[in-house]
């Protein structure tokens, strides 16, 4: 099962069924899979209002410098409301300082991808809203296996799109540390997009990126033009 993104549903060809400890089980082949967030069932993500966000506050460059294409819709839009995305980390404790995201992280760098890719599926199965643990999926493969990483992301991100309104017209500013699971998972769509040379796609979710994190921390504003240029990805990116 670790062929499919937790959260996307499946369809088995079952070639056993049995129970033990009151727990059914199934093996069988995996026919097709498919991505459907609403039929999950899961309960919003919550959003938490964190003021205006206010463009005059934010660091545009230097005086004599112009300011960037990309940056002037932004700007002219002016203020505009702010949230904070609940973020889920299933089992965390506040007096328990250690972060099962940066254990798995830790066991990816030490050369243990099996545990560390198991300590992610865990998370998502106890809860499917861990935004951080789809995202680090994502990042474990995307250097070799894009196609495969864009839906771990997707995941993400469609989980998280569930506590976003209609034509929602926010900011979601990386200063605010519960917003990065989600953008990450954003970050991470866009650059598989690009990889997979989805160049008009990955251009929508980078200006999408912009508008919701102005400050750019993630540093959207250096790809944008490669990828407006239908430039290939290059390693060095």
């Amino acid at each position: 099962m670790w062929d499919v993104a937790p959260g996307e549903i499946v369809t088995v060809a079952p070639r056993k069924q049995w129970r033990y400890a009151n727990n059914p089980y199934l093996s069988g082949e995996i026919v097709s899979s498919r991505l459907d967030v609403s039929a999950l069932g899961l309960v919003p993500l919550k959003l938490r209002s964190v003021g205006m966000w206010n463009p005059e506050e934010e660091y545009w460059g230097e005086e004599e410098e112009p300011i960037e294409e990309w940056a002037k819709p932004i700007i002219a839009r002016g203020e505009r409301p702010a949230f904070e995305m609940e973020q889920v980390l299933p089992g965390a404790d506040p007096d328990d300082p250690s972060d099962p995201i940066i254990d798995a992280v830790d066991l990816k760098n030490a050369g243990n991808h099996h545990e560390a890719v198991k300590l992610l599926m865990e998370l998502c199965e106890s809860d499917r809203r861990c935004l951080d643990a789809h995202a680090h999926l994502g990042h474990f493969i995307l250097d070799d296996y894009p196609q495969k990483a864009i839906r771990h992301y997707e995941v993400g991100l469609r989980i998280g799109e569930l506590s976003l309104p209609a034509g929602f017209d926010g900011a979601l500013p990386w200063g605010h540390i519960d917003n990065r699971p989600f953008l990450r998972c954003l970050h991470g769509y866009g650059l598989c997009l690009w990889r997979l040379k989805l160049f008009a796609e990955a251009a929508l979710v980078f200006e999408r990126m912009l508008w919701l994190n102005p400050s750019d921390n993630q540093g959207i504003r250096f790809l944008i033009d490669d990828v407006g240029a239908g430039n290939p990805w290059r390693e060095e990116e």
